[in-house]
């Protein structure tokens, strides 16, 4: 089964301040980290999704096997660009959608997504935190039409919920922690967490 992955990176941080894509934790982004997550799970070809600072942002990902999509619609929504995404991925047989403010996310937990869509039968595979599902998620091609028709303001968790009996969910507590906020990034950097830095730089509902 091939898979695509489309990293979702096209929001324009306002409530942190500065693009969260940026920030670094052990001096790489976060943008970076994501997008080497998909590339280290196999997944091909990778898609990111960039909108706001777009030509700055994407300067993190020099050197890396990703294609960049412009969504020049990326303040309606993450609907968009998850519309955006799909346009590139070719004959991908399944879509792995994945987001950048989630640190904890790595190339392991994409690996046992994928490993749960091939084994248990059901056309969706979704990570569980925080009492309720969502991405990182896989979803196989008899969900494509159905992730196209999401409105612009909605992401793909809407499809989860709405189809739960048809999601095997991999269990990520870490997934409850993004960096939305400072306040977000004042709770990572407490003890046990991993330390993040500005780099140069300034609730995910996908």
């Amino acid at each position: 089964m091939s898979v695509a992955a489309v990293v979702l990176a096209a929001g324009c941080s306002s409530r942190m301040g500065r693009p969260k894509q940026l920030l670094r934790i052990d001096g790489k982004s976060l943008l970076r980290r994501s997008t080497e997550a998909a590339l280290g799970a196999g997944c091909t070809p990778v898609i990111v999704v960039l909108g706001a600072s777009a030509e700055r942002v994407r300067e993190e990902l020099a050197g890396l096997s990703a294609t960049v999509v412009f969504n020049a619609d990326w303040e309606r929504g993450v609907g968009a660009s998850v519309r955006a995404g799909m346009s590139e991925v070719g004959n991908a047989e399944a879509i792995l959608f994945l987001v950048c403010d989630q640190p904890y996310v790595d190339d392991r937990h994409l690996k046992s997504l994928i490993n749960a869509l091939r084994e248990s039968g059901h056309p969706m595979a979704a990570s569980a935190y925080a009492e309720t599902i969502g991405i990182p998620a896989i979803f196989d091609a008899s969900c494509f039409e159905d992730l196209r028709r999401l409105p612009p303001a909605a992401g793909a968790k809407m499809l989860l919920i709405a189809q739960s009996d048809r999601v095997t969910t991999i269990p990520f507590p870490e997934g409850e922690i993004d960096l939305d906020t400072p306040t977000d990034l004042v709770r990572i950097q407490l003890p046990g967490h991993v330390e993040v830095d500005g780099g140069n730089s300034g609730r995910h509902s996908a």
